[in-house]
């Protein structure tokens, strides 16, 4: 039987890098090999052994993120071109609206191969906070960054988007018809993320003594709504409440954020098992970034045991059912996200709903059921396409 190949473009393969590439993970391990024959096209090479041929550009390191490298597929156009036309790909997926992603893109339109791709990152929120320098900016690169989006997304045969939030924004905000974004959300390891792993003598060690304990997971980058959070670990400070603050994750402006929080407890990047246990031995997780896609660290959290207060925007809002399995504030609102963390801590009977419920939501989310849709297009796809027989149909 013909495999179907899909030649794959991602600017960084390294598995644990962000929640996107977490995300790509859960599809790449479970490639069906008896089905599939997979090529990835990368600037940062896997950390791993993937089972089937890489193909490394050169990067260029992005100056406001260093943490980041951009590939440049036209420092490589000719031997690009070369190995595609090698591998003979029947489907393509590019990972984000990069120079990489573009020339995918491209590629598959100009040789009528389909594409399609998974809305990792939500640029269009981003705008506000890397220009808020310049505020009289803001409208024109907002509007840039809607025209690049639309550009890049009308043309894929399938974009897999996590919420209903975000396909709302692309269509009204984008432009983007709608009739190529399909709902396809984030599942949770729960094996991994759940209560068992709650670990007291673990969080008492860390703080040094028994108060509540908020924590905040995520890369430590400004268009996580960083400000929000460093204004209610001041107002707790003025107030003098006897919380604690955890916060896990690293990124280019940590060691702004630990002189602007002195008392509070940074732990860095966590393997999994240390976050999960972090997770589950915490008291609230507080989130208040609007420019997710989705909102990875809310399930986990929630997954986790632990009730979670996000703010009104973003992928959580559409995770986050208020006062069923999570509680929602306005953007920004610190006294309101201060007031409702407080209710939490002290009314028990809220907050073991909240935990109650939010378990039971995230145990309906399996990424293997996930991951199969996603092959399951692409089966489809190909087949519309003629280059896969119809399956035959028994009576």
């Amino acid at each position: 039987m013909k495999k179907i190949r899909v030649a794959f473009f991602a600017e960084i393969l390294t598995a644990d890098f962000d929640g996107a590439t977490r995300t790509m993970y859960q599809i790449l391990d479970r490639i069906p090999r008896e089905d599939f024959e997979f090529m990835f096209f990368c600037g940062v090479e896997p950390d791993k052994e993937m089972g089937f041929e890489v193909f490394k550009l050169p990067t260029v390191t992005i100056p406001y993120n260093t943490s980041y490298e951009a590939a440049l597929p036209f420092l490589a156009k000719k031997k690009l071109n070369a190995k595609l036309e090698e591998f003979q790909p029947d489907i393509i997926h590019f990972a984000s609206p990069s120079p990489l992603g573009s020339f995918a893109n491209k590629y598959g339109i100009a040789n009528n191969i389909p594409v399609v791709t998974i809305y990792h990152t939500h640029f269009i929120s981003y705008v506000k906070y890397y220009f808020d320098f310049a505020k009289f900016t803001i409208p024109f690169f907002e509007r840039k960054t809607k025209q690049i989006t639309h550009s890049f997304y009308k043309d894929p045969r399938i974009v897999y988007v996590p919420t209903t939030e975000i396909i709302k924004d692309l269509k009204t905000k984008c432009n983007l018809g709608g009739n190529n974004l399909k709902l396809w959300q984030r599942g949770i390891n729960n094996e991994l993320f759940n209560p068992s792993k709650k670990d007291k003598s673990y969080i008492r060690d860390l703080v040094g003594n028994d108060n509540p304990n908020i924590l905040f997971a995520s890369r430590l980058v400004w268009e996580k709504n960083l400000q929000a959070l460093i204004d209610l670990y001041k107002k707790c400070e003025s107030e003098n409440a006897q919380v604690n603050f955890i916060v896990a994750g690293d990124g280019v402006v940590r060691n702004e954020l630990e002189r602007k929080m002195p008392k509070a407890h940074f732990l860095g990047m966590l393997g999994h098992e240390d976050l999960a246990k972090t997770y589950a031995s915490s008291d609230v997780f507080f989130f208040p970034s609007v420019t997710e896609t989705y909102g990875n660290v809310v399930i986990e959290a929630m997954a986790s045991g632990i009730p979670c207060v996000v703010a009104n925007g973003g992928g959580p809002k559409s995770i986050v059912q208020h006062g069923f399995n999570g509680m929602i504030c306005e953007e920004n609102n610190i006294d309101q996200f201060w007031s409702t963390i407080q209710g939490l801590i002290s009314d028990r009977e809220l907050y073991h709903k909240l935990v109650h419920n939010g378990l039971e939501y995230t145990d309906s989310l399996s990424w293997d059921h996930l991951v199969n849709i996603y092959f399951e297009d692409l089966r489809h796809i190909v087949r519309k396409a003629g280059v896969l027989e119809e399956e035959p149909v028994f009576s």
